[in-house]
């Protein structure tokens, strides 16, 4: 199904509910599927090309990426408006580098199946310290009590921010169905948004049950976008707080893109 790129035209449109990744519709399903909205973009920014985005966020008005593949993985700092590098840290080369968020002044980033995550000085990119986990670390956000990871599962994790003990965990799902692939998170207003992995799709999570409350369908949006590797997919969601304004992009994308927030709230 094609769905036209919407540029700021009034309301969002509702698309129908695509089949995958979400699993098939039953006949015993207790509620209507959830609502798919097509993505509407506000501006377009540059990106750079070269960053293969697993983390996206602000940070007090200043916008962050973690980046992977080893040997080429950092956390940095962008200047919004160019694009550009500010400044970054670089991780060891055996790491691929994952998801991360900020926490107060420090930066946490992940990486993918090693177990370990590093806490950076956010100000001067200086490594604070380290951290492990269990299973693998993909996306990673933080609503101002817990860090919340994803691990590719159907799980969500709710971690202590001093200690990165579990202090519980929500499956996601789709009309009471497990939903996988949860990959880059972004804590919005009451709500994780999590991209799923090769879809171009982001669910709007309820953080308290797991279920999908609706869907921001960026199939128009990753389509416009000029990349030949199979691999460079939407990835990377940061919501700035200060401004109200939400932005996306992907691996290896030359773009980023603001986008309206879903619902118009």
């Amino acid at each position: 199904m094609g769905v036209a790129l919407a540029v700021l035209a009034g309301a969002a449109p509702i698309v129908s509910a695509p089949v995958a990744p979400f699993p098939a519709p039953q006949a015993a399903d207790p509620a209507p599927a959830p609502p798919v909205e097509a993505a509407q973009v506000i501006a377009t920014y540059p990106h750079d090309t070269a960053a293969f985005t697993q983390g996206l966020f602000f940070s007090d008005g200043r916008l962050f990426e973690s980046t992977g593949q080893e040997g080429e993985s950092a956390v940095r700092e962008l200047e919004l408006a160019t694009g550009k590098v500010k400044r970054a840290a670089k991780l060891p080369a055996q790491y691929f580098g994952e998801g991360s968020t900020g926490w107060g002044k420090t930066i946490v980033s992940l990486t993918w199946k090693h177990g370990k995550g590093f806490r950076w000085d956010r100000d001067s990119f200086r490594k604070l310290g380290e951290f492990t986990y269990a299973g693998e670390g993909w996306g990673l956000t933080q609503d101002g009590r817990s860090l919340i990871l994803s691990d590719g599962t159907s799980a969500l994790r709710f971690l202590d921010p001093a200690t990165f003990a579990e202090r519980r965990r929500i499956t996601v799902t789709w009309r009471g169905r497990p939903v996988r692939q949860l990959n880059e998170l972004e804590y919005v207003r009451g709500e994780v948004l999590a991209n799923i992995w090769h879809s171009d799709l982001i669910v709007r999570i309820d953080p308290a049950s797991g279920a999908i409350k609706g869907v921001i369908d960026l199939r128009a949006v990753a389509a416009s976008v000029a990349v030949s590797d199979s691999e460079a997919v939407l990835n990377g969601i940061a919501w700035d707080d200060r401004a109200g304004k939400l932005y996306v992009t992907g691996k290896r994308w030359p773009r980023l893109f603001e986008i309206a927030l879903p619902g118009g709230s």
